[in-house]
């Protein structure tokens, strides 16, 4: 599938989540995305395309440094496509976590920060948050200028509050004047700046079908975005109101794919790599995009890399496997952070995920909780009852779905499809306060 100038040999996508796609969640998907490659489409060459393993040492489920696992060799033979970086994502796209417009204008260190990639990255994937189309337009020629991105994705599909109160995210295209203001600058200035830089940067958006069901959007803005040259559009099948409750509606993104032209990236509700094949055989989208569904099994893109293939879906890892993936996991955190307390706090969450379903007793976990150091996490993992085999009990859909939510809106937003001057005087404080500076 051709996303622009991007060729995605597999039609998977990583979404951005806050405070959980950084660089080091990122290369763990990835390299796991890549184990579930044929043999003979795996990027192996360290320099020009990495080695194409979710740990060092080879394309092992468990961190071959630690000796505690076997590597599943691969055959070098057959191994080793002639991947280009920026162009080709043999296991898919995965997406930065959001950062928005104005903080990366004005220089934000912690954006900064989040936009520098990993090296390892084969195409960088940037999502950009912002409102007002000329910072928009800004922050899009300094990825580009400073060659930071290879993809820009647009985020139309956020439902905090903090965020949509003040128009921004599921909110903003009810705005169509607006919506289309963002979109022509930022397609704009992806193609003046990539000009000049003789490389093309495309630019696709992520979106939900509307506020709620009395207000729907999502085709009026598919219609607009491709008008205006998006190379994709992303569609969470579900309305803001939803937030992530009930069921998402994949009958909408079949209809958004009878729509357009440019590919469709279906999210919502995706949990397995059978739930992938099903969504793209109901809907027709040319590729799936994976949220709460990763969260603390990152070797569910091998899984899903492995089924796009035609290639049999591995079993679930056991808890000594899954150990090792969390020192690994880990261990890049505190690299990424160069501070070990803080990044172990941050891992904290990746635990509870992890161990989702395994008989860990509530002792085990609080501990797990507390731990400061990767001497600390190795000695009470490596404590804990690991032959145990992956638990049936893990499987299906990971994260908090909550409860429907009354949208929370600028006063009056419903009123009209085109801004107020009043309206258009406030958007600035849609930035203030969101995650990504």
């Amino acid at each position: 599938m051709e996303v622009g100038p991007l060729r995605l040999w597999s039609p998977v996508i990583l979404a951005p989540m806050a405070g959980v796609t950084d660089a080091p969640f990122r290369r763990l998907c990835r390299r796991f995305g890549e184990e579930g490659l044929p043999p003979g489409l795996r990027p192996v060459d360290g320099g020009r395309t990495g080695e194409g393993s979710a740990h060092e040492g080879g394309p092992a489920l468990v961190d071959a440094d630690t000796d505690r696992g076997a590597t599943a060799a691969e055959d070098s033979a057959t191994a080793g496509a002639p991947w280009i970086r920026g162009v080709d994502a043999p296991a898919g796209l995965y997406v930065t976590e959001m950062v928005t417009s104005r903080a990366l204008v004005e220089g934000n260190a912690e954006t900064l920060r989040m936009v520098r990639t990993d090296p390892e990255e084969r195409v960088r994937s940037i999502q950009l948050y912002g409102v007002d189309p000329a910072t928009m337009a800004a922050a899009v020629r300094l990825l580009v200028d400073r060659d930071l991105a290879d993809h820009i994705d647009l985020n139309f599909g956020c439902p905090v509050p903090k965020v949509t109160r003040k128009g921004g995210g599921a909110a903003l295209p009810w705005k169509r004047d607006l919506f289309e203001d963002l979109l022509r600058a930022v397609v704009g200035a992806a193609e003046e700046s990539g000009r000049a830089a003789g490389r093309e940067v495309p630019v696709t958006i992520k979106m939900r079908v509307g506020i709620d069901d009395d207000h729907l959007t999502y085709l009026d803005a598919a219609r607009t975005a491709q008008r205006c040259g998006v190379a994709g559009i992303g569609l969470h099948a579900r309305t803001q109101a939803q937030y992530y409750s009930g069921h998402a509606d994949w009958t909408r993104i079949a209809r958004l794919r009878e729509e357009v032209d440019v590919p469709v990236f279906g999210n919502g509700d995706v949990f397995s790599a059978a739930d992938a094949q099903e969504m793209m055989e109901r809907t027709g989208c040319d590729a799936v995009v994976i949220g709460r569904g990763c969260q603390g099994r990152p070797w569910l893109f091998r899984d899903l890399v492995a089924a796009a293939h035609g290639l049999p879906v591995p079993a679930g890892p056991s808890l000594r496997e899954v150990a090792g993936v969390i020192e690994t996991h880990a261990r890049w955190c505190v690299e990424d952070q160069g501070e070990e307390a803080r990044a172990m706090r941050e891992m904290r969450k990746h635990v509870g995920w992890y161990l989702r379903g395994f008989a860990v007793g509530g002792p085990a976990r609080r501990d797990l909780n507390l731990v400061s150091s990767l001497e600390e996490l190795h000695e009470r993992l490596w404590a804990l009852d690991l032959d145990q085999p992956f638990p049936a009990s893990a499987e299906g859909a990971r994260g908090r779905a909550g409860t429907p939510k009354v949208p929370h809106l600028p006063e009056g937003w419903l009123d009209s499809p085109c801004l107020s001057e009043a309206e258009r005087s406030e958007l600035h404080l849609a930035e203030d306060g969101v995650s990504g500076g």
